[in-house]
């Protein structure tokens, strides 16, 4: 995995927070087929990653997991929150728990 992302390890709440996002698509390849399919991405940009500043990227390609995340796209509302994500299972298998925790004001 490359350095600049962000990995969930299976199990291990990780908490997040997100500056920014756009959408990507990403071919990604069934282990079991071999055959590839196009899918569509979300990605953020994370300025931190378990509470420490980080320049990296998050990629969703779970459709529960961004539909998890859809209610905080609308006007980036993603940026008042921390997101503690963790992930059960692998592969296509994963599922996510998301928990939503607000961030103090700054001025």
């Amino acid at each position: 995995m490359l350095a600049n992302y962000v990995a969930l390890a299976e199990g291990v709440p990780l908490r997040l927070h997100f500056t920014d996002d756009y959408m990507v698509d990403k071919d990604i390849r069934d282990p079991d087929t071999g055959k590839t399919k196009r899918v569509k991405s979300l990605v953020f940009f994370c300025d931190t990653v378990g509470g420490e500043p980080s320049a990296k990227t998050f990629s969703v390609i779970s459709s529960q997991l961004a539909a998890l995340m859809e209610p905080y796209l609308k006007d980036k509302n993603y940026r008042n929150w921390d997101f503690i994500i963790t992930k059960t299972g692998t592969g296509f298998l994963s599922r996510f728990q998301v928990q939503a925790v607000p961030r103090p004001f700054t001025s």
